[in-house]
């Protein structure tokens, strides 16, 4: 099994901090330290047993670290990465949690000195809480860690970061960061957005006034619980990974118009049809 001597979590919240519970968990990791700037967090994450120490101060945290995860909002991962870069030990590895790909890792790879590492990933898990507290070492269990290796990562640093995520209980799938850019567009970027798009919609409907979103029930509330995701977080994915989300919701929107076309002109058999496809591949994937 992978081991680290010290892990460096930049971001500690329900990304960085359910890594940091599971490497410990699993012996994987002989030290934790937080990085951050609510100090607030950090010391509850040292509470709670999730870290060792915190500091605000990236370039001391990340002193003698063989292991650096980043978890912060996708459009500071870069920013964050030069500022530590020059203070990086030899072999350490640096990879993120950042569900855009290919602005970070085409930014951040020329950004590491020569016997320090950078390795692209994106864990695949959350929910719609943050912070700490929102933590657990079993998020990342039964899901999906891609990793997004170049023609310039070292092999054995991708082989490391690969690792650690089977010890977290992910499968770890490798893609390149545009095909992985478009993948999340779609299973990730799309579904917000509209569930963005869908309370304010409904929210913003007056013909009969007073509040529809008081009406909610459980299928209103199940779609939209991800409209209750970090809105930082959620606009700088949209600002980094603009063409892809672009793509997919132009291609959405051919199918919104399909259906709205089967619901206009009353057609019973292809509204069916349309549903039952829909039934089919969705219950498929559970």
């Amino acid at each position: 099994m992978v081991q680290f001597k010290k892990l460096a979590v930049i971001g500690v919240g329900l990304i960085g901090g359910s890594l940091a519970r599971v490497l410990r968990e699993k012996g994987a990791v002989d030290e934790v330290v937080g990085i951050g700037r609510g100090e607030a967090n950090l010391r509850r994450g040292v509470e709670l047993g999730v870290l060792d120490s915190y500091t605000t101060d990236a370039r001391e945290g990340v002193a003698g670290a063989d292991l650096v995860f980043v978890a912060t909002p996708v459009c500071t991962i870069p920013k964050v990465v030069a500022e530590i870069a020059p203070y990086l030990a030899p072999g350490c590895i640096v990879t993120d949690g950042g569900s855009v790909k290919e602005s970070v890792v085409t930014a951040c790879e020329p950004l590491m000195r020569e016997g320090t590492f950078f390795v692209g990933g994106h864990p695949i898990a959350g929910t719609e809480h943050s912070g700490v507290e929102a933590s657990f070492s079993t998020l990342y269990v039964g899901r999906r860690c891609i990793v997004t290796p170049t023609a310039n990562t070292d092999a054995r640093a991708l082989e490391k970061v690969v690792e650690l995520w089977k010890v977290a209980g992910s499968t770890v799938p490798l893609m390149d960061p545009v095909q992985h850019d478009l993948v999340v567009a779609a299973i990730s970027h799309l579904p917000h957005m509209v569930a963005y798009s869908l309370v304010n919609a409904v929210d913003g409907y007056d013909r009969f006034g007073g509040d529809l979103l008081s009406f909610s029930a459980g299928g209103f509330r199940d779609f939209t619980r991800i409209a209750s995701s970090d809105p930082v977080m959620w606009r700088d994915i949209a600002l980094t990974n603009r063409d892809a989300i672009l793509e997919m919701m132009d291609f959405f929107s051919v199918y919104l118009e399909k259906l709205r076309t089967l619901v206009a002109e009353g057609d019973a058999d292809g509204l069916q049809s349309f549903f039952l496809n829909s039934k089919q591949k969705r219950d498929a994937i559970l």
